[in-house]
């Protein structure tokens, strides 16, 4: 079993915020870089995002907010829900293959392919409500990987720690009231 796993995909920096926003395809091409500088990339098994059925998205998300978020990103929107939610025409999809790369984490951790991961993933999810956006969040990755973790493979108990500067609220109004989750 390789110990641990890098999760990316190119795709994810197709997702335009717009220049001078916080979240940019940088911050995942500085991490990747930086992983290679220090001679950790040879060292990590690299994964790439497995499509899953997009059942799991509802499992966190109203049917109604995705049509909406879709709906919102081949308009051409600039943000959805807040001014900070920046979307592109490519959002929506590269959002819903941010959830496939959370999802494929967790696979690959259950199934013993790796002993841990680290999600290279863009959008960001932890700010995401139940029917929106917020946060430079499209999704709650986080939400809908703890939800497939815990319907999909069974685990009973689940622990998300957030290292992140911002509380994720997201992901806090998912489970507020399921002792499963911490």
């Amino acid at each position: 079993m390789a110990d641990v796993g890098l999760l990316s995909s190119l795709r994810y920096l197709q997702h335009d915020s717009g220049a001078g926003h916080p979240e940019s395809p940088d911050r995942l091409r500085a991490v990747a870089e930086r992983l290679e500088e220090v001679g950790l990339a040879r060292r990590l098994t690299n994964l790439q995002p497995v499509p899953h059925e997009r059942s799991w998205v509802e499992a966190v998300h109203d049917p109604a907010y995705l049509r909406r978020v879709e709906r919102a990103c081949q308009a051409g929107e600039r943000a959805i829900d807040s001014p900070d939610t920046c979307i592109c025409p490519a959002s929506y999809e590269i959002a819903l293959l941010a959830v496939d790369g959370a999802l494929t984490l967790v696979d690959a951790v259950v199934d013993g392919r790796i002993r841990r991961g680290f999600g290279l993933i863009r959008p960001p999810g932890h700010h995401a409500e139940r029917d929106m956006a917020l946060g430079f969040c499209l999704f709650n990755n986080v939400a809908i990987a703890a939800r497939y973790a815990q319907k999909q493979h069974g685990l009973q108990r689940i622990a998300i720690v957030d290292w992140d500067v911002h509380h994720g609220n997201g992901t806090q109004h998912s489970f507020e009231q399921s002792p499963e989750v911490l």
